[in-house]
């Protein structure tokens, strides 16, 4: 009889639904509110990714075009791209001037 009673389904009676009827749509907000959260989550996580792997390869781009500028600042490579304008290094020893 006790086994008859715990599956005996009686209690769920339309009233009882229609007295809990906004709990079942509060619950099912709060399961749209979760699911809406966890796709927002997501899209967040592609995104930081997307953005690392981009600074990434901006950092390698930086440090490229950075070690390209020192190679063509220094002196003799100076010296080398404006002998065809006919300039040349100067041989005296650099002057100071000094003003009073």
């Amino acid at each position: 009889m006790a086994q008859k009673k715990l599956i005996d389904l009686n209690f769920i009676s339309s009233d009882w639904i229609i007295n809990n009827l906004f709990f079942f749509l509060f619950l099912g907000f709060l399961g749209t509110i979760y699911i809406a959260n966890a796709h927002y989550a997501e899209r967040n996580v592609r995104e930081i990714q997307v953005l690392q792997k981009e600074i990434k390869d901006l950092r390698w781009q930086f440090m490229s075009i950075e070690a390209d500028n020192m190679y063509r600042s220094k002196r003799s490579e100076i010296n080398r791209r404006v002998q065809s304008s006919g300039l040349r290094s100067s041989s005296e020893k650099i002057k100071k001037i000094v003003v009073d």
